[in-house]
């Protein structure tokens, strides 16, 4: 009686084990958006094809020396400019109040409404195709993603699921695994989108219509997945990591010694003072992790907005196909970068990581300001390998930093803090390119090479501030 009586019990745990899995919804999210983005530059590209000028009244008007390729250009770079504006800014209407509705009732609102904008959006675009409608329809269709909360609502969302379900000390490594399946998915997509466009090319209101309904069926997915299917995992915090300390800013506990969970506890928090002349250490590491992530998002949110304009011009003056190969291309750095974070975090804090991932981008985009070739294009891509691992190392950082009941709201926070800069990023990044194209067409990867590297100073001052607190720690301890 006793097996009898005990195997009911065994079987339902490994399926809702199973169901708590939020790897579906990313890769069928990043599926579809990678099938968009393709789609939508294509589209654009097409509907600005002749007679670039008179279609977008916005464009300057084109000095008698200009060619038709530049005039597209500077049209396609305008209508990115209002896009991203659209994009970046509409989330700021609803992203934080889902984070703080998720932290309050449940952690799946904040994922479901930004699918469901996202998969609005997507019909935005399967409507211009199929009725050959004026591509300004995709900013009302970009609005209805970010009032939905956008990608930093669902990304947000994201991270807090996959803090919950893992301890701190494979923290790191579980957040970058998402990453991985984020850019496997998008490679898939980016690989097939360039054929998939060229399907239905003898009619012309039929372009990308086969691109665009895939795009629309992954968006589906996903969002009846995570209503359906998705459940919220229980919380994997190791209780004797969960005593508090100070509680200066809202949500934030433990101390910076959190933020390297390979190292053995040297002392507790109640046992010793704070460190002298800082009491909070915490909120201080926190700023400069904000400072950090946005100096670096700055660099590299310039380089994916001014990348596929430069593509698409000379020297490279890439086709459809092309084009797809290139974003799929960008994808791989989440494959190399989960790589590099398996084997750094053996070895390294994450703040070594953190400085590895940025002197990796840096040197990649300063390599692709001077790209004649399309294999150059490909090295340099190649040289970025390890340039997902900032930005995902510094989340996994804060959220050692911060109760679990507050990562909905501090990571919404992060995620807004760098679509805001992201928005004035790229309308600036797109101005230079149309002001530098004739003179020094990579003059934006070369800024954003700059950038890079500047923002290895917080993280630097982070690494010393965790080695005096280290140092005081084992002084208290003698």
């Amino acid at each position: 009686m006793g097996p009898e009586a005990t195997c009911p019990r065994s079987w339902p745990l490994p399926r809702l084990r199973v169901r708590t899995w939020i790897e579906p919804v990313v890769a069928s999210t990043q599926l579809a958006s990678s099938l968009y983005d393709a789609g939508l530059l294509l589209v654009v590209k097409a509907s600005f094809g002749a007679g670039a000028s008179s279609n977008h009244s916005a464009s300057p008007s084109p000095s008698p020396r200009d060619a038709p390729e530049d005039e597209q250009q500077r049209a396609i770079s305008n209508f990115y400019i209002v896009y991203n504006l659209v994009v970046g800014l509409t989330p700021l209407l609803s992203a934080y109040g889902l984070g703080w509705l998720s932290d309050r009732y449940h952690r799946k609102i904040s994922i479901c409404v930004s699918l469901l904008g996202f998969l609005l959006s997507r019909l935005g675009l399967l409507l211009k195709v199929l009725l050959d409608w004026p591509v300004q329809v995709l900013y009302a269709a970009a609005a209805l993603n970010g009032l939905g909360g956008g990608f930093s609502a669902f990304w947000s969302g994201v991270m807090a699921l996959g803090s919950l379900g893992s301890s701190e000390d494979r923290r790191s490594l579980r957040l970058i695994l998402l990453d991985l399946i984020l850019g496997l998915a998008g490679f898939c997509g980016s690989m097939a989108s360039g054929h998939l466009f060229q399907q239905m090319t003898g009619h012309h209101s039929g372009q990308g219509l086969v691109l665009t309904a895939c795009s629309v069926s992954c968006a589906a997915f996903a969002l009846f997945y995570s209503l359906l299917v998705l459940k919220v995992p229980e919380s994997m915090a190791s209780p004797s990591k969960a005593l508090p300390t100070v509680d200066t800013v809202s949500g934030t506990v433990g101390t910076y010694r959190t933020l390297d969970p390979d190292q053995s506890d040297k002392q507790s928090v109640a046992g010793h003072p704070p460190y002298p002349g800082k009491a909070k250490p915490q909120k201080t590491i926190i700023a400069l992790l904000f400072v950090a992530a946005i100096i670096y998002d700055l660099a590299v949110v310039g380089t994916v907005d001014v990348m596929p304009l430069f593509v698409l011009r000379e020297p490279l003056s890439w086709n459809q196909v092309q084009v797809g190969y290139g974003m799929a291309a960008g994808y791989t750095i989440f494959i190399t970068s989960f790589l590099g974070v398996l084997v750094f975090s053996r070895c390294f804090q994450d703040t070594t990581m953190i400085m590895i991932g940025m002197v990796s981008f840096g040197s990649g985009a300063l390599l692709l300001a001077f790209v004649k070739e399309t294999y150059m294009f490909y090295i340099a891509r190649a040289v970025m390998l390890f340039a997902l691992i900032p930005i995902t190392t510094i989340r996994s950082a804060m959220s050692k930093l911060i109760k679990g009941s507050s990562y909905g709201k501090v990571f919404v926070i992060l995620q807004l803090s760098l679509t805001l800069t992201g928005v004035v990023t790229s309308t600036v990044y797109n101005k230079i390119y149309q002001l530098t194209m004739e003179k020094f067409v990579g003059t934006c990867f070369a800024l954003s090479s700059f950038l890079s590297f500047l923002a290895i100073i917080p993280i630097g001052i982070v690494a010393y501030k965790q080695v005096s607190w280290q140092q005081y720690g084992d002084v208290t301890e003698k």
